[in-house]
Formats: structure tokens, sequence, C-alpha cells
């Protein structure tokens, strides 16, 4: 047994296809096959059953494959011990971020990154935080970049910046000449909310119930920008997180609107597992993208 059939094994439960596991770990098909009948006669178990036509793991099998995935990182946690000795800020850097941040900080922190630190090799990954959570737990990402939930928690946190929320209105509407409106303000109302799956939707319900508003059952957006437009359509309001406003607000068809005190926000922060022997390093890259967004936000 050696480290490389693990990773056929952590393969083929991904991919439930021989063939693509085969593909994912560049080798043939007979050859992720054979190490797993290997593998199978050298544990003395059937970690698959061969029945069917589909990938089917025994419960031996899954319970091993889980195992297997605790050896791969911590061998990985290893490499990155012994290659990061003295390199602290050189190397790949696999980032993950939330959709609902991407398009928005990427271009404050991304310059100030690869100006301080010129041999970081900068790997980005965008997608919802349940998704960005598993890849970071199976070590497919050093970090991640999003809203603080209570599903981080498994996670060290590093807080960098609290980004306020307004609300977006049509020009059209009774409210787009207000100052500054309060939270209550919003009672009775209907909400234009993203779609499952976005941590920012969970902040804004949470945020409606306390107001007393409500979802609009009749749409749900992707993006923020579908949002925008259906704002700007005069189909209802939305709340809108600061930095997706920044270099948004002159937009004609929408009007930002500062809420009073308390004002809703959400806490940004950098996750990553716990044990990484690059804590250093991203403790300091949270400093520097929390250096790169205070002065816009402000």
């Amino acid at each position: 047994m050696n480290i490389r059939d693990l990773e056929y094994l952590v393969a083929l439960s991904e991919y439930k296809h021989f063939r693509k596991a085969a593909d994912a770990c560049h080798v043939s098909q007979p050859t992720l096959s054979g190490q797993i009948r290997k593998l199978e006669d050298e544990l003395g178990i059937l970690l698959l059953e061969r029945t069917s036509r589909k990938v089917l793991f025994t419960q031996s099998g899954m319970l091993l494959v889980e195992q297997a995935r605790k050896i791969l990182l911590e061998v990985q946690i290893f490499r990155e011990m012994a290659s990061n000795q003295g390199k602290e800020m050189s190397g790949p850097l696999h980032i993950g971020v939330i959709p609902t941040l991407g398009p928005y900080l990427l271009p404050c922190m991304l310059p100030v990154l690869e100006r301080d630190f010129p041999d970081l090799e900068l790997y980005l990954y965008e997608a919802q935080t349940q998704t960005l959570l598993e890849k970071l737990e199976m070590g497919q990402l050093d970090c991640a970049i999003l809203a603080q939930v209570p599903e981080t928690t498994n996670f060290i946190e590093v807080p960098m910046f609290k980004e306020k929320m307004m609300l977006a209105v049509s020009p059209k509407h009774p409210w787009a000449n207000e100052a500054s409106v309060p939270l209550a303000l919003l009672k009775d109302q209907e909400i234009l909310m993203l779609d499952d799956g976005h941590c920012l939707r969970e902040q804004t319900l949470d945020y409606c119930f306390t107001a007393g508003a409500r979802e609009n059952s009749h749409f749900q957006a992707t993006s923020l920008e579908t949002l925008r437009n259906m704002v700007a359509a005069n189909t209802g309001v939305t709340l809108m997180p600061r930095l997706a406003i920044i270099n948004e607000g002159n937009r004609k068809g929408v009007e930002y609107i500062p809420f009073s005190e308390p004002e809703p926000y959400r806490s940004v922060i950098l996750v990553y597992r716990p044990g990484s022997p690059l804590r250093a390093r991203y403790e300091r890259i949270a400093k520097i993208i929390q250096g790169a967004v205070m002065p816009v936000l402000e």
C-alpha cells in the first residue's frame, strides 16, 4: 500500500466512475482498477460491490475512503511544512471566494497581493459557501474568503472587515429620496432575495425576520447583478452589500439608501484548516486584504 493507492481510492469515491477517476489521476483505467484490486487483496476486504455497472462502495469501503482522505490531508500538510521552510510567502496558494464577494473584492486585493508577494502563485476559485468549505476540508483549497456563518466555526476564522448593507430601490420608489431609513421600515415589505446556497440570502432573511419583512416568493436571483437589475425595473427592493455598490453606485436605475443605526452588516473572514503549517501566511494575507479594503469602505 502506498499514497498513490489512497489517491486512486479517493478519486474513485469522488467520480463514481473508473475512467473519470483514472483521468483525474493521470493513469490508465486498467492501472487504477488493478491497484484497487491489489489494495483489496492486501487489506483482505472488499471495497467495492461489483454486481452493478455503477461504482458502489461497501460499508467498509466507505469508512476506509474517509480515513484515506484524512491521511492524504496529513500528507499534504507534511509536504507543505517541508516545502515552505523559509518561504512563507512563495509558491502556490489556492483561495476560494463566495460569488457575492468575488467580483467586488478581488479587484481591491489582487493588485496588492501581486505587488507585495510576487512569488505567490495565486489560484482563485469562486463558489458558494458550502462548496468552499467542503473543498477546504478535503485540502483542495488552502483558505477561503467568505461571510461568517455557523458552519465556519469548524475552521480557524480570521476576521477582516464588516461590510454594511444598504437598501436598493428604484428611483420611482417612494423611499428613493430618503437620506436614510430604519430597518423597521421594511415591516410587511416583500424583499428580493438570492436563491438557496448563498450565505448572503440567510443573512438577509435574518434581518428581514427582525424587521417583519418577508421574501418575495415569486423570484429568486442567482447573482447580485440580477437583483440589481430587478430593482432597476422597479419590481421590488433588496439589501445590497457595500462593496457591490462602490463601483456601481452611479448606475442609473438604482438608488442606494443607508440604514439608520443599528445598520445591518455581514462579517467577512478568511478561514483555513486547523493545524495548517501555513498559519502565518494566512494571517498575513488577511491583514493585507483588510488594509486594501478598509479605505474603500470608509
